[in-house]
């Protein structure tokens, strides 16, 4: 195989194609892992005006409690 003027030995194209594999893998992970961020983001905005709502209608503020226990 031809590659650029340059004759590719078998190694060489195995070396080529499982660094295409591997970047084509790392894409895939990097696409997934950037979904799970925005989902987990989402949920967390969520999950604060939840939070939020049902401290407003029992009447608590999220500022009156101080420190982890409350």
């Amino acid at each position: 195989m031809t590659l650029f003027g340059q004759t590719l030995d078998g190694e060489q194209v195995f070396g080529l194609i499982s660094l295409l594999c591997m970047l084509g893998l790392w894409l895939v992970v990097l696409k997934r892992e950037r979904g799970y961020a925005r989902w987990f983001r989402q949920w967390e905005a969520d999950r604060k005006a939840r939070r939020d709502a049902e401290n407003a209608l029992s009447g608590e503020k999220s500022g009156d409690r101080r420190g982890p226990w409350g």
